[in-house]
C-alpha cells in the first residue's frame, strides 16, 4: 500500500511540474489599441486571437484607453510592464511620446512592435504597416477623384494630429495632387481625434466653412462613418461624396443610401493576426529584426523589413455599391 502511495505522489508532483512548465511556456502578447470601443480594432482582436489559437500557447491581452491618447496608453504600457508579459504590440497614439516607456519595456526583455499606426523606430523593434503608405495615399485621393470627372474641392478629416499612420497618409495624398490629381484641390486638413463627437463638428464645420465642397475623405473609420452621417443628416447626399478609409459592415449603409460611392480599407483582421503571428516570432526567438530580413507572418504571406524595419502587410481593397454587402457580413 506504501508503494502505491508513493506512485501515486510522484506522479502528481511530476503533474504539477508539467503544469508549471505549460503555463512557464505560454507567451503573453498585449495588443494595444488606440481606444476600446472602435469596430477596426475590435476585428483586429479577432485576428489576434485567431494568430495565438494557430500558434498555440499564446494569452492575448487585448487592451486600450477609452480615449486615444498617448497618455492613456503609457499608463496601460505601465501596467503591462508590471505584468511582465512577453510582447507588446501597439498602434500608437503618438510615435514619440511612447517611446520611453517602450525603451523601458525592451530593456526588461519585452518584445516591442508597433502596428497601424508607428512608434520611432528606437521605441520597438518591427513597426507593420497595414499597406504600403504612397499608396494609401493615392488611394485615398483617387476615392475622392473617381467621382469628380472636372475636378472639384476636397477636404480631408483625420484623426488625431500626432497619429504617424494618418499624418504619413496625407502628406503622400499631398505628393501625388499636382502630377496625378491636377483638377483637385485639398482644402483643408482637420482633426476629429477618432472620436464621433469631434469628428462630427469637424465635418458640419467643414461643410460650413467651404461651401463648394465636393468631397470630405476620412482615412479614419471613426471620422469616415461620422461625415458620412452628417451628410445625410444635412440631405447633402449627391452633393458631397464622403469617402476614405471604412469597415464594410460599419459603412455599408452609406454606400446603400448614396452618401458615399466608394471606400477603402485593408482586413482588419488579417492586421491583427499578423501583429501577434510577428510579435510571438520575435518574442520566442524565431527570427531576429534586421532591415532586408523576410519574415512569415502566417496564412497572410512573408513582408521584408525596410531600413527602418518597417514593413507593409497588403495593398488597401476597395468596397463600392458591388460587394459592399458581401464585405459587410465578414468585417
Amino acid at each position: 500500500m506504501a508503494f502505491w502511495k508513493k506512485l501515486f505522489a510522484t506522479a502528481a508532483i511530476t503533474t504539477a511540474m508539467l503544469t508549471g512548465a505549460a503555463q512557464a511556456d505560454e507567451v503573453k502578447i498585449a495588443l494595444v489599441v488606440k481606444s476600446l470601443g472602435n469596430g477596426f480594432f475590435d476585428a483586429a482582436a479577432k485576428g489576434a486571437e485567431e494568430a495565438a489559437e494557430e500558434i498555440g500557447d499564446v494569452e492575448i491581452i487585448y487592451t486600450g484607453p477609452t480615449s486615444a491618447t498617448a497618455e492613456g496608453q503609457i499608463e496601460i504600457v505601465n501596467s503591462l510592464i508590471a505584468q511582465q508579459v512577453d510582447a507588446i504590440a501597439i498602434s500608437a497614439n503618438d510615435p514619440d511620446a511612447l517611446v520611453p516607456v517602450l525603451k523601458k519595456a525592451m530593456a526588461r526583455g519585452i518584445t516591442v512592435i508597433s502596428w497601424d499606426s508607428g512608434v520611432a523606430p528606437e521605441g520597438r523593434e518591427v513597426h507593420l504597416n497595414p499597406s504600403d503608405t504612397d499608396l494609401i495615399g493615392e488611394t485615398i485621393i483617387k476615392l475622392a477623384a473617381d467621382y469628380l470627372p472636372d475636378g472639384g474641392d476636397v477636404a480631408i478629416l483625420s484623426a488625431s494630429s500626432t497619429a504617424t499612420n494618418q499624418n504619413a497618409w496625407i502628406d503622400a495624398a499631398r505628393q501625388v495632387l499636382p502630377e496625378k490629381f491636377p483638377d483637385i484641390n485639398l482644402v483643408a486638413v482637420v482633426y476629429g481625434d477618432d472620436d464621433s463627437v469631434k469628428s462630427t463638428n469637424e465635418a458640419k464645420g467643414l461643410i460650413a466653412s467651404y461651401p463648394d465642397l465636393d468631397a470630405i475623405i476620412a482615412p479614419t473609420t471613426v471620422g469616415v462613418v461620422s461625415a458620412a452621417q452628417v451628410v445625410t443628416d444635412m440631405d447633402l447626399i449627391g452633393e458631397i461624396n464622403v469617402t476614405g478609409l471604412a469597415l464594410p459592415s460599419e459603412f455599408k449603409q452609406f454606400i446603400d443610401n448614396g452618401a458615399s460611392q466608394a471606400v477603402a480599407l485593408w482586413n482588419p483582421i488579417d492586421l491583427g493576426y499578423s501583429a501577434v503571428y510577428l510579435a510571438h516570432s520575435l518574442a520566442t526567438d524565431q527570427v531576429e529584426a534586421e532591415p532586408g530580413a523576410t519574415l512569415s507572418i502566417g496564412r497572410v504571406g512573408e513582408v521584408t523589413l525596410d531600413e527602418n524595419n518597417a514593413a507593409a502587410m497588403a495593398p488597401p481593397f476597395q468596397f463600392d455599391e458591388s460587394n459592399i454587402d458581401e464585405f459587410s457580413k465578414i468585417y
